[in-house]
């Protein structure tokens, strides 16, 4: 079986990690160079993506912001799973949003803005503190705004003119703020047949936007019941197959949705060593027809991104349940590198290897990971 990715980035390295026991061949597609490469490699295999589409017996993506040209080429295939509306509904905020009130899931009020007047209608109807995000190409805490304060509306408004003016396709779409406990994550497949199934609840933690933590150990079932109703709706809606996600606020016990990943996502990285089939063969086990594997967790398991360093000390892979996995880029502040995956018998033990992580790690490359350790106590 052979299956093209949309995108040469570490989930595509990652789904032919864990397509290779299956006898899945993994090739991808990069959107920016017309290129066939590799995933590990990157070697280059060839050109075009007519070339890319005549040789895939099934086309899925490893993230959303791809042009719409590409995309309905893969849809007219007959090929493209989870489908071109899926994914333009989670890199278009304004499609997300409108698919979020069709499913009548909870989600923030919001307006999308074009103009001024937009703007001072959405300040009126939503009222404050407000959240403005772009409805294109924003991701890890790019391309957002905040208003709390009335005296800086005019400010404000002049920055996202200016960011409107440099694309015609562009909106910003504003959000009520709001109040959280805590965000979490939902992973979860949906096969051709309609069978679902979701791995537990992650607890995540961002740094400046960009996520740092997840952490996944048993959750509520109540909270995972809401938030597989919550997947259910969306992925029906969208006739989904394959891997999503979803991320939440967690407001006293009630979840409300912030956003839609239409692929296999950073939150679930966890899976390759806390779960029996992590979610990258989970997404190619949808996309290609076979069954769908166990979600249980086996262990308590949380993942740390590395962000910006292409090195972490030796002395990390002496501690028990730890597995490094990098993904082979060229370092870039900011940059995901790659990723640490901890595991333990139980929260207390997975608490006490996380100290010893945390002891190794640079602080300065590894900002704020003393909240999540306080975490796993509650």
């Amino acid at each position: 079986m052979k299956v093209l990715v949309l995108g040469a980035g570490q989930l595509a390295r990652m789904m032919s990690l864990a397509g290779a026991p299956l006898n899945i061949s993994i090739s991808a597609y990069d959107v920016n160079t017309d290129a066939i490469v590799h995933p590990l490699t990157q070697h280059k295999l060839g050109t075009g993506l007519a070339n890319a589409i005549a040789d895939a017996d099934v086309i899925t993506a490893e993230f959303e912001h791809i042009p719409v040209a590409i995309l309905e080429q893969c849809q007219q295939s007959g090929k493209f799973l989870p489908g071109s509306d899926a994914i333009q509904a989670g890199g278009d905020r304004r499609l997300e949003k409108a698919l979020l009130a069709r499913c009548s899931v909870a989600s923030a009020g919001y307006k999308v803005i074009n103009n001024e007047a937009d703007f001072k209608q959405a300040i009126t109807s939503l009222g404050l503190p407000l959240i403005f995000k772009s409805a294109l190409e924003g991701y890890d805490g790019k391309g957002q705004w905040r208003l709390k304060d009335p005296a800086q509306a005019d400010m404000l408004w002049q920055q996202m003119a200016d960011f409107l003016a440099t694309d015609a396709k562009q909106a910003i779409v504003a959000e009520q703020f709001i109040g959280f406990n805590r965000e979490l994550s939902l992973v979860a497949a949906r096969a051709s047949n309609g069978e679902v199934k979701a791995y537990p609840l992650t607890e995540n933690h961002h740094v400046n936007g960009v996520l740092s933590v997840s952490l996944a150990r048993p959750v509520s079932s109540t909270l995972q019941a809401q938030a597989e109703q919550m997947f259910s709706a969306i992925a029906e809606e969208l006739n989904y197959v394959g891997v999503l996600a979803i991320e939440f606020f967690d407001v006293d016990g009630t979840l409300m949705v912030n956003e839609i990943a239409p692929r296999v996502h950073n939150s679930g990285h966890w899976t390759q060593q806390g779960a029996d089939v992590c979610q990258f063969e989970q997404h190619l086990r949808a996309v290609t027809g076979l069954p769908l594997g166990n979600t249980a967790l086996l262990r308590p398991t949380l993942m740390i991104n590395i962000l910006g360093e292409d090195t972490t000390p030796a002395a990390i892979l002496g501690l028990a349940g730890l597995h490094l996995h990098w993904y082979g880029k060229t370092k870039r502040p900011g940059r995901k590198m790659g990723h640490i995956n901890l595991s333990a018998d139980s929260l207390a033990e997975l608490k006490a290897h996380f100290a010893k992580l945390i002891d190794l790690l640079p602080a300065t490359a590894f900002p704020e990971l003393e909240q999540m350790l306080n975490q796993i106590a509650d």
